[in-house]
């Protein structure tokens, strides 16, 4: 059998046994009732070459797992992926990701298998969840022929829905870091960002079951009248 299996003549070209990992990741598992602290979720952050998300793309991964209501230091992901074709630019400043440090990351495929793996069927939280989203679905679509369903929380969110009284309504992860006093140990790296949303998300976590939103679920539908109400603000 031959080791290379093209997946469609407009699509990436992936080994054997890269279909075959591909073809065993798991469905994400429905939002349900369970209480928070039931949950495994995945906080992901990453670094990109820039912040355009039909043409930039993700250098590096970093997540962390929240499980039983706690971070699980356990389980980790970093990995930089390898990127032939990118050229420095003014980002490097913001994640310091020198170009020697992309060309010997991982292949593309590789990288994203195993991300895909580590995520199993959990949802993904994320500061400003809407960007890594975007930019994960690309990149698993182009390197894979992979279409991301998992759920994204954005903790950018939760945490003005959950804690209006910081009256921080667009802050960033700086914002919140400050407001509630946590240490950030270095900026602009996807693993030492993810830590720190996750951390985040567990007080958030906390401020949810004490206004009795204990599951993913009603987190979503309040998410979901929280969402209509700032739009319909913002048009009045």
């Amino acid at each position: 059998m031959s080791q290379f299996t093209w997946f469609s003549a407009r699509g990436p070209a992936l080994r054997e046994a890269q279909l075959d990992r591909r073809a065993r990741l798991p469905a994400p598992a429905a939002l349900d009732r369970r209480p928070l602290g039931e949950q495994r979720l995945v906080v992901l952050d990453l670094e990109t070459s820039g912040l355009d998300t039909k043409r930039d793309q993700v250098l590096s991964i970093g997540a962390v797992v929240i499980e039983h209501g706690a971070i699980d230091l356990g389980q980790q992901f970093e990995c930089t992926l390898q990127r032939a074709d990118h050229r420095l630019n003014a980002s490097v400043l913001i994640h310091g990701l020198a170009p020697s440090a992309i060309a010997a990351g991982s292949e593309p495929a590789e990288a994203l298998l195993a991300f895909m793996e580590f995520v199993g069927d959990s949802p993904l939280l994320a500061f400003h969840a809407a960007f890594d989203q975007r930019m994960l679905a690309r990149a698993l679509k182009q390197s894979l022929g992979q279409r991301l369903r998992h759920p994204f929380f954005d903790v950018a969110e939760l945490a003005p829905l959950l804690c209006p009284q910081a009256k921080i309504p667009r802050g960033g992860l700086d914002d919140w870091t400050r407001h509630f006093g946590l240490q950030v140990h270095q900026r602009h790296h996807a693993s030492a960002d993810a830590l720190v949303t996750a951390e985040l998300a567990l007080i958030l976590f906390s401020q949810a079951r004490r206004q009795q939103l204990d599951s993913l679920l009603v987190l979503q539908e309040r998410l979901s009248g929280w969402r209509r109400r700032q739009r319909a603000h913002q048009l009045a």
